[in-house]
Parts: C-alpha cells; sequence; structure tokens
C-alpha cells in the first residue's frame, strides 16, 4: 500500500531496554558484592572465637589478647554492617531495575499499540481498494452512470 510510518517512539524504547539491561547488569553485581559482604562477615564471626585467651598468662599478654579480641569483634560489627549496608544497596538497584522494566514495558505496548494501528489502517485501505474496484467493475458491466435496478 502506502509507505509505512515509523514508530516514532522508538529511539526512546532503544534507549529505555539499555537502560533496564543496565539496571539489570547493576543489580546483578550489587547482589553478589552483598553475598560476598556477607560471607566476609560470616567467615569473620566464625574466626572470633579462636581468639578467646586461654591459660595463664601475664596481665599484658592477657591485656593485648583483649584489645585484639575486642579490635576483632569490631572488624566483625563493621563488616556485618558493610553487608546490610550491601545489600540495601542491592534493594535499592532492584527497585530502580523494576521501574526501569515497567517503563519499558509501558513503550512496548504503545510500540503494539502502534503496529496494530497501523495493520488495522493498512486492512481498511485494502478493503476500500476492493470496493472500489468491484463498484468500478460493476458500474463498467451495467453501463456508464446507469444504476441498475435491483427490484428487476
Amino acid at each position: 500500500m502506502g509507505k509505512r510510518q515509523a514508530f516514532r517512539l522508538a529511539p526512546v524504547l532503544r534507549v529505555r531496554q539499555a537502560a533496564e539491561r543496565a539496571a539489570s547488569l547493576a543489580h546483578v553485581e550489587a547482589q553478589g558484592a552483598a553475598r560476598a559482604a556477607e560471607r566476609r562477615a560470616e567467615e569473620m564471626a566464625e574466626a572470633l572465637p579462636t581468639r578467646a585467651v586461654t591459660g595463664s598468662h601475664s596481665a599484658q599478654s592477657f591485656f593485648a589478647a583483649m584489645v585484639a579480641s575486642r579490635a576483632a569483634a569490631a572488624d566483625v560489627a563493621a563488616a556485618r554492617s558493610t553487608a546490610q549496608a550491601s545489600a540495601e544497596h542491592a534493594e535499592l538497584l532492584r527497585s530502580r531495575w523494576t521501574a526501569a522494566a515497567q517503563e519499558t514495558k509501558a513503550l512496548e505496548k504503545l510500540r503494539d499499540r502502534h503496529e496494530l494501528a497501523l495493520r488495522h489502517a493498512e486492512d481498511a485501505a485494502e478493503t476500500r481498494a476492493v470496493d472500489d474496484l468491484v463498484t468500478g467493475r460493476h458500474t463498467r458491466t451495467t453501463g456508464e452512470g446507469e444504476e441498475e435496478s435491483w427490484r428487476a
């Protein structure tokens, strides 16, 4: 039929799809980092009881062991805090990915509606063309400009 109209939002859709892919990758990376931080915190927590002071030691060695044990416990607490922050960051990136996916889906629906409207317009134009051909052929067979009576 005629020239097919382009979907004017196609470049925007491509940008949204790229943004969705980037958000997805960022979420996956952040989730991996959160899991790694959680594993490190758990490993540090498991190693903490091995630092317990045993036996009879001098006051200085006992004090040094207690300070080291307290520092290790602070390191475990910091690692757990980092793991929690990483998990929250991954959740934030997941929500951004979800929003990007919703925007992409909305534009895809617009594109689908546009294509459907074009198909309907093409079908209507084809139907009109066929009607014009049939009407023209009917007019030529019944005589130029004369109408055939339908009550013959």
